[in-house]
């Protein structure tokens, strides 16, 4: 293997599905958010392994921080395009904005969440307001491949104003929709964001 096949693997953050079977497994979305994002921030209970092989290994559920973006009852809704890395979700549209917890270099596991939360919204789109942060909700979906290899972590962005810009060419038809628009054609959403909008209420 040459250096720079080397250099191109990704490692991402992932944890044991097993440690949400035995914390209280659950489907779809859960707003009990200290009793399973502790667990899983525990150092000793989290790790980075190569994406590749934990794509189809629902052994393992690959942390991803979910953000969605409101001002009041407006929630930023996007469609994926092409350029996205995950094939399974293009075309179809989300309210949720980020990706995985990863390192580019596996002799330096410096990466925190945090960190790659704040990489990952500041890839995708450009927020030109204040705004507070907080977690919502978590997101376990087991009904298909995409879900049963990934976790989520639901924040809930409040925006002073509704300015956000895309940075990335897999971000189209941006815009912000009313609750009753997003119930309205929830069937054009991706599995994740048809969680979200059923939730919605709870959420925010």
């Amino acid at each position: 293997m040459g250096k720079n096949s080397i250099e191109m693997e990704e490692y991402v953050l992932v944890f044991p599905s097993a440690l949400i079977k035995g914390a209280g497994d659950f489907q779809g979305l859960s707003l009990d958010v200290d009793k399973y994002f502790n667990l899983i921030m525990d150092p000793n209970n989290h790790r980075f392994m190569k994406r590749k092989e934990v794509e189809t290994d629902p052994a393992y559920k690959q942390l991803i921080p979910y953000v969605i973006l409101h001002h009041g009852k407006n929630i930023f809704t996007y469609r994926r395009g092409k350029l996205l890395a995950e094939k399974r979700l293009m075309g179809n549209y989300s309210i949720g904005i980020g990706g995985h917890i990863s390192v580019n270099d596996p002799n330096l596991f410096g990466t925190t969440y945090e960190q790659g939360l704040q990489r990952e919204i500041n890839e995708e789109i450009e927020i030109k307001s204040k705004y507070l942060v907080r977690i919502g909700g978590l997101i376990n979906d087991d009904s298909n491949e995409v879900g049963k290899v990934h976790f989520g972590v639901v924040h809930i962005l409040t925006l002073e104003k509704p300015l956000v810009i895309p940075r990335e060419k897999s971000i189209n038809e941006t815009g912000f929709w009313n609750f009753s628009d997003l119930k309205k054609s929830i069937d054009k959403f991706e599995n994740w964001s048809k969680i979200c909008i059923s939730g919605l209420d709870k959420l925010l």
